[in-house]
């Protein structure tokens, strides 16, 4: 019989889930875990304090505000300080604001300006944390299992989803917000001390010199320099912010109105991480040579839940194109971290990571804020039309980006020096074939 000491064995792990590797998905797995309920009890928590969707909208914004000002600063940061501890300190950040979140809730003193203020500083600490982790996460493989490494990682992560989000939506229909809230704050101690174990002995010393603003340039460089990056950029920064609409305001409100409150929506975004997981794990498999034409045509279907939310659906349908979606959405996840591997420097990943970051959630909080007033003059289901037409437009725009048709799979990463236009990084966007 295998003891489950044997299974904690390194010789157990693949050859490419290394130290750093796996405590990185086991702490990414307990966060999400907590943080998928938590995106759930905050808008209940919200409704159940009195307010309307107006005010969901304004909570929700209030996270990705700070989020959007600190998200260039913390790649500089990331990329100059050892990394772990950024994500360790993020991560203190983001428990504290928590658990005060959840004990005003559960004593009945939330007010609306408590809640935007607790938010803002989650959003902070995400600021910081999320270039650090993208930076440590896609340093921590090498080689050609890179792609399956990090559909693996996905994988572990949107699983967590699956769980999270129901049992969030359970626990908030049976106890309430509050204590969903308290237990997020506890997935966050709880990776945090994983991430404190992390190895940067590997990463080279950053050389003296330069300071913030020469970083921010550096990165921009890097960022302006490749069609290919920021033309997906910026079709995430739409789309995102018209789906963080649809999610975090309109579909709370529909499940409440027409679905049969919390429990249904819970289970529906649990249908979405459940797929995908089925993407991530096609996606050890599937290897597509052309990552990011693969990649964006499967990012058409994002559109169908804001569409679904629209009709609106029964449970069971909309549970279906939650799934669908969350299966091909997972197709581009794997395929974008693959192209930033191998076509990033080791030591500007952060710095891009967040220029990343910044675009694909600009939009979110002017999305988030006026989703109320939308719905007021336009009407919900209307706005919810608009939302999924917005995606499928700026989806078909990316494609008219040649390197987004043609960007190629390749097993070595661009190295420190290689420039984006060398003739080793031209042989990764040749013609079509």
């Amino acid at each position: 019989m295998t003891s489950a000491a044997d299974l904690l064995r390194p010789s157990r792990r693949p050859s490419w889930a290394g130290r750093n590797y796996s405590l990185l998905t086991a702490s990414a797995f307990v966060t999400n875990l907590g943080s998928h309920g938590a995106l759930i009890a905050a808008a209940f928590a919200v409704l159940e304090a009195g307010g309307d969707g107006g005010d969901v909208g304004l909570v929700a914004a209030s996270r990705t505000l700070p989020l959007v000002f600190f998200l260039l600063i913390g790649g500089a940061v990331a990329d100059r300080l050892p990394r772990h501890r950024v994500m360790v300190a993020a991560n203190a950040l983001n428990c504290l604001s928590q658990a005060a979140f959840a004990v005003l809730v559960l004593t009945g003193e939330a007010r609306l300006w408590q809640m935007m203020l607790l938010t803002a500083l989650g959003g902070t600490g995400q600021a910081f944390f999320s270039p650090a982790a993208e930076g440590m996460l896609l340093s921590s493989v090498q080689g050609e299992q890179a792609s399956r490494a990090f559909a693996v990682f996905r994988m572990a992560m949107q699983g967590a989803a699956v769980g999270g989000a129901a049992l969030g939506g359970a626990m908030v229909a049976a106890i309430g917000p509050g204590w969903v809230l308290a237990a997020d704050a506890a997935a966050f101690a709880v990776a945090g001390s994983l991430r404190a174990f992390l190895d940067v002995s590997h990463i080279p010393a950053r050389a003296p010199g330069g300071g913030m603003l020469a970083d921010l340039r550096d990165g921009w460089r890097e960022f302006a320099g490749r069609p290919w990056l920021w033309g997906v950029v910026v079709q995430f920064s739409i789309a995102n912010a018209v789906v963080a609409a649809a999610d975090a305001v309109y579909g709370p409100l529909v499940a409440r109105d027409h679905l049969g409150g919390a429990g249904p929506w819970g289970l529906a975004l649990g249908f979405f991480g459940a797929g995908t997981v089925a993407g991530a794990l096609l996606m050890t498999r599937w290897k597509p040579r052309r990552l990011l034409l693969a990649g964006t045509l499967c990012v058409f279907p994002l559109a169908l839940p804001s569409a679904a939310l629209a009709v609106p659906v029964p449970v069971t349908v909309l549970c279906t194109v939650m799934f669908l979606t969350g299966v091909t959405l997972e197709v581009f996840g794997v395929s974008w971290m693959t192209a930033l591997h191998q076509e990033i420097p080791e030591e500007k990943l952060s710095r891009v990571a967040a220029y990343d970051w910044f675009g694909s959630v600009a939009l979110v909080p002017l999305a988030t804020a006026l989703a109320g007033p939308a719905e007021t003059t336009f009407g919900r289901t209307p706005a919810l039309w608009g939302c999924a037409a917005v995606v499928v437009i700026v989806t078909a725009a990316v494609l008219c980006v040649p390197d987004v048709r043609n960007l190629r799979r390749r097993t070595k990463p661009v190295t420190a020096g290689t420039r984006h236009d060398s003739p080793e990084a031209e042989s990764a966007v040749g013609g079509i074939g």
